[in-house]
C-alpha cells in the first residue's frame, strides 16, 4: 500500500471511529458537573436534569459537584474531559458570563471552550431578610439603609457571584452602602441569615423558596424586570428603582470538540426533556422560569451577557483577583 492509500485509510478509520461512537453514544454514564456546591440553583436544576436525562438516554446522569473560585475550578474540569459527550457542564450565568470579567485569568473561555447544548430557564434573585429585621417591605427597606450608610451588611453565595454584583448594583443605583460580607455557598449564607448572625442576603429564588414559604425568610423584592410567577406579591426591585434588574439564567454546555453527532444527539435529549410537561412542572416548582431558545440563541444570548456583565463590573470595580 503506497503513502496516498495509507493516509486516506488513517482518514477513514478516523471517520468511522466518529460515527460508531456517536451512534454508541452513550456508552457509559454521564457526569453532570455542577461548579457549585449542593442546595444552589444549579445543584437544584441539574438534579432535575439529570433524571430526565438518565431515563431518555438509557443510562445513568451523575451529578458532581465541583465548587470553588465562583465557579472557575468545576468549569475548567468540564472544559478539559474527554470530548465524547459523557462529561457535562450544568452552570449558571454568573460563572460562565461573569466570571471571565471579574477573574485575570479564569481558566476557560466560555465561547472557545464549550458549546450550547440546551437552555434551562432563568430564575431571579431575591432580596430576603430575617423575619425580626426593622423593614418589612422595600419602601421601609431603602429608607432604612439609606439613612443608616454603611451600617448593614449583606450576605452572598461568594465573591463575584450574582448575588454579590446585584448588591452592588443597588448601592449604585439607589445610593445605598450597604456592606458585602462573603460565604462559601448558598446554603452557609441563608443558615447565618435564618440564625440572625446577617441581617439580608440577594439569593437565588430557588435557594430561598422553601425559606420563604416555611416563613423563616421575608422576601422584599426581586431582581428581574417583572415581578416573578412564584412570588406575585412580592415587588420588582425596579419598582421603586429604576433600571435595577439582573437575572440568572441555567444551562447544559458540553465541551468543545464532540463529535457533531454526540453534539446533536445531546441538543435533541435537551429539547425533549424540556418540552416534557413534567420536567416544567418539577422547574417551575424551583422557581424556575423555562426559557425557549436554541442551541444557537443560548450561544447568543452568553456572548452578549458577556459583554453587558463586563460593563457592569467595570463600573461596580467589583474584582478578585
Amino acid at each position: 500500500m503506497n503513502r496516498r492509500s495509507l493516509v486516506w485509510a488513517a482518514v477513514w478509520a478516523i471517520l468511522a471511529a466518529g460515527s460508531v461512537s456517536a451512534q454508541d453514544f452513550p456508552a457509559k454514564p454521564i457526569t453532570l458537573i455542577v461548579p457549585q456546591n449542593p442546595g444552589g440553583t444549579n445543584d437544584l436544576v441539574g438534579r432535575v436534569v439529570a433524571q430526565r436525562l438518565a431515563s431518555l438516554l438509557g443510562v445513568g446522569v451523575v451529578v458532581e459537584n465541583r465548587p470553588g473560585a465562583g465557579g472557575n475550578i468545576g468549569t475548567v474540569v468540564a472544559a478539559k474531559a474527554p470530548k465524547d459527550g459523557h462529561t457535562l457542564l450544568l452552570t449558571i450565568s454568573s460563572s460562565q458570563a461573569i466570571n471571565p470579567a471579574l477573574y485575570k485569568n479564569p481558566g476557560f473561555d466560555p465561547v472557545k471552550d464549550f458549546v450550547p447544548l440546551g437552555m434551562i430557564g432563568s430564575v431571579p434573585n431575591v432580596l430576603v431578610v430575617n423575619p425580626n429585621f426593622e423593614a418589612r417591605n422595600l419602601d421601609e427597606f431603602l429608607r432604612l439603609i439609606k439613612a443608616n450608610p454603611g451600617k448593614y451588611p449583606y450576605a452572598s453565595a461568594g465573591n463575584g457571584t450574582l448575588n454579590h454584583l446585584l448588591g452592588e448594583m443597588l448601592n449604585s443605583m439607589a445610593d445605598l452602602q450597604l456592606q458585602h460580607i462573603p460565604y462559601k455557598g448558598v446554603a452557609p449564607a441563608m443558615n447565618d441569615l435564618m440564625g440572625g448572625q446577617v441581617p439580608m442576603a440577594f439569593a437565588s429564588l430557588p435557594s430561598v423558596l422553601g425559606h420563604l414559604k416555611s416563613g423563616k425568610l421575608l422576601a422584599l423584592g426581586v431582581s428581574s424586570v417583572d415581578r416573578s410567577p412564584a412570588l406575585p406579591n412580592v415587588p420588582a426591585i425596579g419598582e421603586k428603582v429604576k433600571g435595577f434588574s439582573g437575572t440568572l439564567w441555567v444551562a447544559l454546555f458540553g465541551p468543545q470538540g464532540m463529535p457533531k453527532a454526540v453534539e446533536q444527539k445531546l441538543q435533541d435529549a435537551m429539547s425533549q426533556i424540556m418540552a416534557q410537561p413534567d420536567t416544567q412542572a418539577a422547574l417551575s416548582a424551583q422557581g424556575v422560569e423555562i426559557a425557549r431558545m436554541t442551541p444557537s440563541q443560548l450561544g447568543l444570548t452568553l456572548q452578549d451577557d458577556l459583554v453587558r456583565w463586563a460593563r457592569i463590573v467595570k463600573s461596580s470595580g467589583a474584582t478578585v483577583d
